[in-house]
């Protein structure tokens, strides 16, 4: 088989830290090669060298595409020889339709006038193979992140793809929609194309890759041909992380209380449609030292659940109750749920959860000032010593507190964002996708400090499209689907088969009453 990429000793520094010491990749024609390795790894780094995000000269080595040494000096001219990238964090533009933006830069025109038929219809083509039905028109402000990643994978396809390469696209989807697009990537394989696929999803790569390259603090570990011999998630995740993990799940011993956190008949309306409604009578409860789940598929309405509790950050026309030790509260704005002790780490951490501009430590404190502050004054070297302590307790990999967020990995973001929350010493933690695009051994560290969190008496709720994740972490497992509960399970009870099926008898019932 031909070979349509080589990169050979590729080398990058940012200030303080190496972050690509002596890579090697090869990639051969019609494959689907999978780049893995713990946050921080390098994985993002190099395929940004790779699609000229950074341009040549600001790195060594050398890329062999198609059998020539190339100087990318941006991403337009690697994108004129079909090497398409899709970043990890979206970068669409909201209030522009889906047509809009599968098309922008690349205009359907003729004489400088944008052919919007011929752009709707090439667009319903794009999103049919994907698998959305959305209306092109649809603004992209009003869909969810799993829609819009979709949307970028459609606009890549947009454009001559050559070799396509997808950081992290699984990682707003749920296992059906996952599952669809590794079945697009196997029919762009049968077509030819080429895909370097980032993911921290091993069964995915399992599934699809032909070739696995393993990176580690930024150098090539290994790289394994899995079409010569089936390669173990067991063994990836050795030379991923240097060590053997026995267990995906930390251990823990539950030690459950009294009811501490409750939400009554909660409906919220759609912000933009108020008549239509998104959240119909929720009946909610977390006991003291409890994790409690939210299971569903992508639009069952989990993530405008958690944002309306959390001071009313998503939806109108809400009512409902929600209760803190038996007493009422208010929770009308953000301020008021922090006040109370409830904090919410959003699923978008770019768009919601950070600060991207701004440093680590700033973006720590931003939630709880005051507790650094005298007299409306920030006491910096407070703020610094803080930041450090969360840094060390969190393992977050930077040069130091003081660097940009926008300069770390997606895992180390995340990391970021927990800290931000925990920082505020809340009393209810709601965790909406907390291990999303972050590696197994990263992982592992968020879940033992959740369950750190439960011993210590905290409410935790925490959505996931994991269902083993869900499985392997909670007590309890509450089923969403179409803005309501339809299920409720206890960990001993609750399995994959049985969440599957309350989705699925909803909509039974729904179809028989309609």
């Amino acid at each position: 088989m031909n070979t349509i990429l080589e990169m050979r000793g590729i080398e990058k520094t940012f200030p303080g830290v190496k972050a690509l010491n002596n890579v090697n990749l090869v990639v051969r024609t019609g494959e689907i090669h999978a780049v893995v390795g713990e946050n921080g790894a390098g994985k993002s780094t190099l395929m940004k060298v790779l699609s000229g995000v950074y341009p040549h000269g600001s790195y060594a080595g050398d890329i062999i595409y198609q059998g020539q040494t190339r100087a990318f000096k941006d991403i337009v001219d690697s994108e004129s020889v079909g090497i398409i990238i899709i970043h990890q964090e979206l970068a669409l533009v909201p209030l522009l339709s889906i047509t809009e933006n599968l098309f922008l830069g690349n205009e359907q025109a003729t004489g400088g006038v944008i052919d919007w038929e011929l752009s709707y219809a090439k667009a319903k083509g794009l999103l049919a193979k994907v698998g959305l039905k959305d209306p092109p028109s649809t603004l992209i402000t009003n869909l969810g992140v799993g829609k819009q990643q979709l949307i970028e994978i459609a606009k890549a396809l947009s454009k001559e793809v050559k070799l396509l390469i997808l950081d992290e696209p699984t990682a707003s989807l749920n296992e059906s929609d996952s599952d669809a697009l590794l079945e697009l990537l196997l029919e762009l394989k049968a077509q030819g194309i080429s895909s370097i696929l980032i993911s921290h999803k091993l069964n995915e790569i399992s599934k699809v890759a032909d070739s696995i390259t393993v990176l580690r603090d930024g150098a090539t570990v290994d790289t394994f041909d899995c079409r010569k011999e089936a390669i173990s998630e067991d063994r990836i995740i050795q030379n991923m992380v240097g060590r053997e993990m026995a267990d995906r799940y930390p251990k823990r011993t539950p030690q459950i209380g009294e009811t501490i956190f409750e939400v009554r008949q909660w409906r919220v309306h759609h912000p933009i449609h108020p008549e239509r409604v998104v959240i119909k009578d929720i009946d909610l409860y977390v006991r003291k030292g409890e994790i409690v789940g939210i299971a569903g598929l992508m639009g069952a309405g989990r993530t405008e659940l958690a944002k309306s509790i959390f001071g009313r950050a998503y939806g109108t026309r809400i009512s409902g109750e929600v209760h803190l030790h038996g007493k009422k509260i208010d929770v009308g704005t953000i301020q008021k749920a922090i006040n109370h002790g409830i904090a919410y780490v959003t699923e978008d951490r770019k768009g919601d959860g950070l600060v991207l501009e701004d440093d680590i430590k700033k973006n720590i404190s931003l939630a709880n000032l005051g507790a650094i502050a005298d007299n409306t004054v920030i006491d910096e070297a407070r703020e610094f010593k803080v930041a450090a302590e969360f840094r060390s307790k969190m393992r977050i990999r930077c040069s130091s507190v003081l660097q940009k967020v926008v300069n770390l990995s997606g895992g180390n973001q995340q990391k970021v964002v927990l800290s931000k929350w925990l920082f505020s010493n809340p009393e209810v933690l709601i965790l909406d996708e907390p291990t999303r695009g972050i590696d197994v051994g990263a992982k592992f560290e968020i879940y033992s400090l959740i369950n750190q969190l439960a011993a210590e008496g905290k409410c935790i709720i925490m959505i996931s499209s994991e269902m083993p994740e869900l499985l392997g972490m909670c007590d309890r497992i509450y089923v969403m689907n179409e803005g309501q509960f339809v299920g409720q399970f206890d960990a001993a009870e609750a399995s994959q088969e049985k969440i599957m099926r309350s989705i699925v008898r909803n909509e039974r019932i729904k179809g028989l009453n309609s």
